[in-house]
């Protein structure tokens, strides 16, 4: 009966899933035809503004070139205007020549005659008729002026739909997935010179697939991509999947989307666990802060922020290390109890995170202060000791900064050390591959892998860090006021040197005496270490 009981529920639930998926096709496809209904009357309305704009373009043509015709015809027209005026001259001073020629010739005085005949001759030879030409100055042809439009005729019979371009193919395998950015690389799927540009959009959400329409976000959109690859920077990974997808434009129309690719943004998170701190760490959710004295803060390690919530370290994709996938695995965490574990003491100024690492690969950040002298960043198993440092047992593994005196770089594990000979970074990405047994450390801002453990884990992980103070302290006054030791907490009181000024070098477990007069008459013999001032004899 509960075997039949817990199949059935077991149908009901997929029958209900499956439900939700038919309701979501449903929708979807309710969407898909007003966005046909809309993007036809779009399409319609731009074919018509073409060819109202072509039909404008030969109606212009057609005025520019008839008025030139006319224009010509009303030159030549004018020419042999002028040309028959001139003729009408010339003939009628002929004809006047011609009759006073004729009443010449019935002259019979030879005197009279002969004169008469020598100013007919010079008139003729003057006369304009001889002078002009009896050739049209201007042809009747207009044939310079014929169209043939054949050609252009073909061509606009030969209009078709400007060809769309392809959909590209986004290359999953090379996004990139870190430090609050997402680079989205694609290509076409062949070669397409009116390709003018792209346009990539993007969207959160919380669904691996796709969405129902009414809990789909709105596309944010980046226009006018030049490139295949595009970075999206400055994120806020608040939901766990990014829906991305791409569209070719030439320089009309614009293609089908790509395939949307969901990338997965959501980051291991976790906060420092406080309650096992060592007592001289000041620590809260994101940051980890020295402060020996109870006083300001001298030396800080600070995770990254979550820029979507504000509050946690940034815990990034393995991407960082160049992996193929663009999705990170979100599985094999849990968090610790707190309270579980004593607190670190002695010279182990170490804080660890809240939650395990028990599978898959995850990814974080730290960020050092400028000021930050001494510090490591690495993993650890749960059991390490309350007095044990990371990277000085082999449960942990760590890389170690030591910038007082000289700069130092260093891989630890299993108290053995190795030197970096490389630029420290301000900011360190962690990669954690549980399964594959990998810790890698990479510089944040140049994806350079800075070292790599290679081991097999056999229990969970947790982040560890931790901070030591190492400073050199230069004493230029004869008293300071002391308010508390590493190891006992004395009454605040004046202090005044003995033996004047003093340079302290601090190494560790190695000890200097100073006599110290105090205000109440006492005189203390204090030992100075690396990490503490404590009290070791009272006169």
């Amino acid at each position: 009966m509960d075997e039949q009981r817990e199949t059935l529920q077991r149908i009901v639930s997929t029958l209900a899933n499956k439900n939700d998926e038919i309701h979501n096709f449903i929708d979807m496809l309710n969407q898909t035809i007003r966005n046909v209904q809309v993007n036809s009357s779009k399409v319609i309305r731009e074919l018509d503004e073409e060819f109202d704009a072509l039909y404008s373009v030969l109606d212009e043509m057609k005025g520019t070139m008839a008025n030139t015709i006319q224009q010509e015809r009303a030159h030549k027209i004018q020419a042999l205007h002028n040309q028959l005026s001139q003729c009408g001259s010339a003939l009628e001073s002929s004809e006047e020549l011609l009759e006073l020629a004729a009443r010449t010739l019935n002259i019979m005085d030879p005197t009279e005659f002969s004169k008469a005949a020598r100013q007919i001759k010079d008139r003729v030879t003057m006369a304009s008729a001889f002078r002009i030409s009896l050739k049209p100055s201007i042809s009747d042809s207009m044939t310079h002026l014929m169209v043939d439009f054949s050609l252009e005729r073909h061509a606009l019979q030969a209009l078709r739909f400007l060809p769309v371009p392809k959909a590209p193919e986004i290359d999953t395998a090379a996004c990139l997935v870190a430090d609050n950015c997402i680079t989205v690389s694609w290509r076409m799927p062949e070669e397409d010179s009116r390709v003018d540009h792209f346009v990539l959009e993007y969207r959160k959400t919380n669904f691996d697939g796709f969405a129902r329409v009414k809990d789909e976000q709105p596309w944010e959109v980046i226009d006018y991509i030049k490139d295949t690859e595009y970075t999206l920077s400055g994120l806020k990974f608040d939901k766990k999947y990014m829906n991305v997808r791409v569209q070719a434009c030439n320089k009309a129309v614009a293609g089908e989307y790509s395939d949307p690719v969901t990338l997965e943004t959501k980051a291991f998170l976790f906060n420092l666990d406080n309650t096992s701190s060592h007592l001289n760490l000041k620590v809260e959710d994101t940051y980890v802060e020295w402060e020996p004295t109870g006083g300001k803060g001298q030396e800080k390690v600070k995770g990254k922020e979550n820029k979507g919530s504000g509050q946690y370290p940034v815990l990034k994709s393995n991407k960082r290390s160049g992996a193929p996938s663009p999705k990170r695995t979100s599985i094999g965490t849990s968090p610790t109890a707190k309270g579980s574990r004593d607190r670190f003491t002695g010279e182990s100024y170490t804080v660890l995170g809240d939650t395990t690492i028990e599978s898959g690969q995850h990814y974080w950040e730290v960020r050092a202060q400028k000021d930050c002298k001494s510090y490591s960043v690495g993993v650890t198993y749960k059991n390490l000791g309350k007095f044990d440092q990371l990277g000085r047992t082999n449960s942990s593994w760590c890389i170690h900064i030591n910038n007082w005196l000289q700069s130092t770089f260093s891989a630890k594990h299993n108290n053995k050390s190795k030197t970096l000979d490389i630029p420290i970074p301000d900011r360190i990405g962690v990669y954690c591959n549980f399964d594959g047994g990998q810790l890698m450390f990479y510089n944040a801002n140049s994806k350079e892998l800075l070292y790599a453990f290679r081991t097999k884990f056999t229990q969970p992980l947790l982040p560890g860090f931790m901070v030591s103070i190492k400073k050199k302290y230069s004493i230029s006054s004869t008293e300071f006021t002391l308010l508390k030791t590493n190891n006992c907490v004395l009454q605040e009181e004046t202090w005044s040197i003995v033996f004047g000024q003093y340079f302290l070098k601090m190494f560790n477990r190695f000890h200097f005496f100073i006599s110290i007069g105090t205000s109440a008459g006492r005189i203390l013999h204090l030992g100075v270490s690396a990490m503490s001032v404590k009290v070791i004899k009272s006169l």
